[in-house]
């Protein structure tokens, strides 16, 4: 680390979440630079000592991204008050690095997510304006209206957000696949029940360029470095538009 970095971004590099993650840590009080308690906008260098919750933190050398396969009844956090079994238990006992989830599935959903120690590479794949793929396989207990998928495509308005489907291609009466861009918190849950159309099922086949072909329920495998290089490719169109603009 050659020049002082904002301590969240400091913390994401050492494994600890992402970096509005790591603003919730500095906020509560549980982080600390050379002892005093750290508050955000705080900067530190290589000359300074930061612990979290007394322990001391440093940043990661090795980066590490791995596909996961979430099965349902797993929890995506870094531990669970009521005990239930956490995504990243899957890998612990095979990854000594301290890793996090990229973006969330939710309890009963299942499927394709990311986890990394690198905070970059997690803002880079969760923030809307990568406009990153992510498809899903979805099976209602009912015939899915299309005109209900017509008007999410065109974008509808739930709790004042503003929630847009990029398109839809039906397997069955009562299995679609969705494409999302943004794909905001329980995105397609909350479509569905504003629609009152029960859902069956919700399973995430792809983020970008990865797909969870041949990935068993409660595996993982490593991106290979040509999949990382797709996304770093996109951060790099990302930074060039906004110059342009």
């Amino acid at each position: 680390m050659n020049k002082p970095l904002r301590l969240q971004v400091y913390l994401a590099r050492c494994g600890l979440g992402s970096r509005r993650f790591c603003e919730t840590l500095i906020v509560s009080g549980r982080v600390r630079v050379n002892g005093v308690p750290a508050v955000l906008g705080s900067k530190v260098d290589n000359n300074d000592q930061v612990t979290l919750d007394k322990k001391r933190v440093q940043p990661e050398r090795q980066r590490i991204y791995l596909a996961i396969h979430k099965p349902r009844g797993y929890v995506c956090s870094n531990d669970d008050p009521r005990g239930r079994p956490l995504a990243g238990d899957l890998v612990k006992d095979s990854i000594p690095q301290r890793l996090f989830h990229v973006g969330r599935l939710d309890l009963n959903s299942s499927g394709l997510i990311f986890y990394t120690n690198d905070g970059d590479f997690s803002k880079l794949v969760s923030h809307p304006s990568s406009g990153i793929e992510k498809e899903y396989l979805v099976e209602a207990k009912v015939a899915i209206p299309e005109a209900m998928l017509k008007a999410y495509e065109a974008g509808i308005r739930i709790d004042g957000e503003l929630l847009r489907l990029k398109k839809f291609i039906y397997k069955t009466p009562q299995k679609v696949l969705l494409t999302l861009e943004q794909g905001k918190n329980r995105e397609i849950r909350r479509v569905f029940q504003h629609y009152e159309v029960d859902l069956k099922r919700i399973h995430r086949l792809r983020i970008g360029c990865v797909r969870l072909t041949n990935l068993p329920s409660g595996g993982f495998r490593f991106l290979s470095q040509k999949e990382v290089n797709w996304f770093m490719q996109r951060a790099s169109k990302e930074q060039t538009i906004g110059r342009s603009h």
